[in-house]
């Protein structure tokens, strides 16, 4: 990873730090030995910062935190301040919210604007890499009919999300636009976008919290024993997802948006891994519901589950094209199945799940 455009001894500055993909992304940087300025609410909360603190004093590099507030213009200001690369990951990870405008919306577009305008006013940036996520590529499965080559590209956006239908995807899909249109008027720093999947795999901290532990540990605490719906989606491991991030932030022919996303898969498969490899000892729910059941009965579980939900992703796959992330930033992606299981393991060794 060696960069004649970027100082390694200059800081570079993660928003968000303590996020689940931004653990790791730190973890990498301090293995380079750099300065990472981790721009936190609170830099004060010793207990928040523990795991961070504990791989800083693993490691080469250094940390140094400086509080921030997504929504607060300027207050990226100071942790910017001699960066050249700047990694703006922290947005919410929430799929269902009593006020999608003020809960989704806002942050993830106000926030973006905030970091990506302060670039503007930093002389010492040069590259700036932003967390999006697949879903600013598509919003149902069955947007799949309408692309090119039966598979979701870096080409293609999300154009069928709304304030009401999908509203954490159509959060990130103005988030990514808002960020490509504020790269566009300048030319002293460039951007690149990783896009990933749902994002998988053990967390730095042991009690990490993220949308995707919430949705594992259904798996395994009883919540699907019932059954579960049949859903395809891509999926990565948090630590590829971290390797993204590197190359992106520090090759100078990267550009443009990257799909960062190992597999295609679905609610069964992944199930069917953790009976594989945990066996009995847990209610991993083993039957799917049929199509007709989720679309009666959806929206009285999960307000988020709506009949056009259902209609749109419930038994219909997830495709996408992940070879420009291993072309040109060169990531080798993690079996499936470790990413998985060793998320699980640690949510078992942390008591977030318990065998029956």
């Amino acid at each position: 990873m060696t960069n004649p455009i970027y100082d390694t001894s200059a800081p570079v500055m993660v928003t968000g730090a303590t996020g689940y993909v931004a653990g790791w992304l730190v973890a990498r940087l301090l293995e380079k030995g750099f300065t990472v300025h981790a721009a936190v609410r609170d830099p004060n909360n010793t207990e928040k910062l523990k795991s961070l603190n504990d791989l800083a004093a693993q490691l080469p590099g250094s940390i140094q935190y400086f509080k921030a507030d997504l929504l607060a213009e300027g207050s990226y200001a100071e942790a910017m301040q001699g960066c050249q690369v700047v990694f703006h990951t922290a947005s919410p990870f929430s799929l269902s919210a009593q006020n999608p405008q003020k809960d989704l919306i806002e942050p993830a577009q106000l926030g973006t604007r905030n970091v990506l305008e302060q670039a503007n006013r930093t002389e010492s940036v040069r590259r700036v890499v932003v967390t999006s996520s697949c879903a600013a590529i598509y919003g149902d499965n069955a947007d799949l009919e309408n692309v090119e080559g039966e598979q979701f590209t870096e080409s293609d956006w999300n154009t069928t999300s709304s304030l009401t239908h999908q509203p954490y995807s159509y959060s990130k899909t103005l988030a990514e636009k808002e960020a490509w249109k504020i790269a566009k008027a300048q030319d002293r720093w460039s951007l690149v976008v990783i896009n990933p999947s749902l994002v998988l795999g053990p967390g730095i901290s042991p009690m990490a919290t993220s949308a995707s532990f919430t949705l594992i540990q259904q798996f395994g605490d009883g919540t699907m024993k019932s059954g579960m719906v049949d859903i395809g989606m891509g999926v990565v491991d948090v630590r590829d997802v971290a390797d993204a991030h590197m190359a992106a932030g520090f090759s100078p022919s990267v550009q443009g948006r990257y799909i960062t996303s190992g597999y295609n898969t679905s609610f069964p498969k992944l199930a069917e891994i953790l009976r594989s490899h945990f066996g009995k000892a847990f209610p991993f729910p083993t039957q799917t519901l049929p199509k007709w059941l989720v679309w009666i009965v959806g929206p009285f579980v999960a307000e988020n589950t709506t009949r056009k939900y259902v209609s749109r992703n419930v038994g219909l796959p997830f495709v996408a094209d992940n070879s420009k992330s291993i072309q040109e930033l060169g990531i080798h992606y993690r079996p499936l199945e470790t990413s998985l299981t060793e998320m699980f393991q640690q949510m078992i060794d942390n008591g977030l799940v318990n065998a029956k």
